[in-house]
């Protein structure tokens, strides 16, 4: 079985794109179930954060699977084929693995080093294995992930300073206002990353800070927390006439504001310019309102020109993560090897042996004539056929571990005599952080 990783991410695809392919987590079953059910894929996770959308996946035929899972992505948005496939990541096997490790290490996203990232991962598999799309290869996988990005924050300083994307917007706020205290701001949406913003916002100095959201009990909430108040979604372009700073974080599949309600909010602002940071995916701010006098509209690729900046200041941080990731791709390969014979080799044993008793004892009624001497003989014959008869898979599959076909065949004796593997369950119960909408 390989595992191959394909999709977008914000480092070789434009945002229209990526917003264009994010799957909400309303869809997000739907879309691993999708996945899941293409020919030659035995398992799959969807990542989907508003920096990429990303299917992992065990095959057993790449090249048929390839094209099945393009056509899921594809399927988000059929206008954008042309797109697609000039901006497609594709990746096997160690650089699968690779791949998301590095991910789950806050290296491939926007804010370097940040902490969300491993709330999504854990949340996609979660999801996936809710809707009964992971296996033995990818819960492994995953699980492993989820240490590497533990053990990347644990022992670097690779998360400090601004460290997620509700951090950074309120950094680059912060930078393009020259202080926040004294202004009046909102905040568009009370998820994960909307309760974050706020949260900073309230720790940067903002003293009349106004939450809106779809649903207003939960817009209720998060003002009781952080000392806020709350406008109605209905009043959105009333509120854009008092406010300084607007940031948005919706999970809308639509846009909520547009640029007619921009100029209206313009027109009785007296010339006050307008600052809003669009952190959503999909954007919850139409783009073309940016073209408006006074308003600055900026988004995801904003913010990560801004955190470009720090990162240099941090470079040794992401030289020591890189080799964590080196060593933890190593060990993942070395586990592989490992848990593709021995172990297997062992329940197999096990469960034969098992069958062998059980049988003897089915027998026994129609052995009892039998001598002392004369059982131990048919033990000792029994154990010989068992013994030989498993001789020569065994010798097998330790030659082959860690290739392609061992892990093959080694999947298909966990699936044909139904063992026990030796991955056991979760085997971590730790929270593995927020899970939010963007990485």
């Amino acid at each position: 079985m390989t595992v191959i990783v394909i999709g977008v991410d914000h480092r070789h695809a434009p945002l229209e794109l990526l917003e264009r392919l994010a799957v909400s987590g309303d869809d997000l079953p739907k879309v691993i179930a999708d996945a899941a059910r293409r020919d030659h894929v035995a398992e799959a996770v969807v990542l989907s954060t508003c920096n990429r959308t990303e299917i992992y996946a065990a095959v057993d035929r790449f090249h048929d699977a390839y094209e099945g899972l393009c056509e899921v992505l594809g399927d988000r948005d059929p206008l954008s084929d042309p797109d697609l496939f000039n901006h497609l990541e594709f990746r096997t096997d160690d650089a699968a693995v690779e791949h998301l490790f590095s991910v789950a290490a806050g290296l491939e996203s926007v804010v370097i080093g940040e902490t969300d990232i491993l709330g999504q991962i854990r949340a996609a598999w979660d999801v996936a294995r809710d809707e009964g799309a992971v296996g033995p290869q990818l819960n492994t996988l995953f699980r492993h992930a989820v240490e590497v990005g533990k053990r990347a924050r644990n022992e670097t300083a690779i998360s400090r300073s601004i460290a997620s994307v509700s951090a950074a917007a309120v950094a680059m706020a912060t930078d393009r206002l020259g202080g926040l205290t004294g202004r009046p701001v909102a905040v568009l949406g009370v998820g994960d990353m909307g309760a974050r913003t706020a949260t900073a916002l309230a720790g940067a100095g903002v003293d009349d800070l106004i939450v809106a959201n779809r649903t207003r009990s939960h817009a209720d909430e998060l003002a009781l927390r952080v000392g806020g108040r709350v406008v109605d979604m209905d009043d959105l372009a009333g509120l854009c006439a008092e406010i300084d700073l607007l940031v948005t974080s919706t999970g809308s599949n639509e846009l909520l504001i547009g640029r007619s309600d921009l100029e209206r909010a313009m027109a009785d602002r007296n010339g006050r310019p307008l600052l809003i940071i669009d952190i959503a995916m999909p954007r919850d701010v139409d783009p073309a309102a940016g073209d408006l006098a006074g308003v600055t509209l900026l988004d995801m690729d904003d913010v990560g020109r801004f955190v470009d900046v720090g990162v240099a200041r941090r470079r040794g941080e992401v030289d020591a993560v890189e080799h964590i990731v080196a060593d933890e791709v190593d060990r993942y390969r070395s586990r592989r090897t490992a848990r593709s014979a021995a172990p297997i080799v062992t329940e197999l044993r096990r469960r034969a042996e098992s069958v062998r008793v059980a049988e003897l004892e089915h027998a026994n009624g129609r052995l009892g004539d039998l001598t002392e001497v004369e059982r131990d003989a048919v033990e000792a014959l029994t154990r010989r056929i068992v013994a030989k008869f498993l001789h020569l898979p065994s010798v097998r599959l330790g030659e082959l571990a860690g290739t392609v076909r061992g892990d093959r065949i080694a999947e298909a004796l966990v699936d044909l005599f139904d063992l026990d593997d030796g991955d056991g369950g979760d085997g971590d119960s730790d929270d593995a952080g927020d899970r939010s909408s963007a990485d």
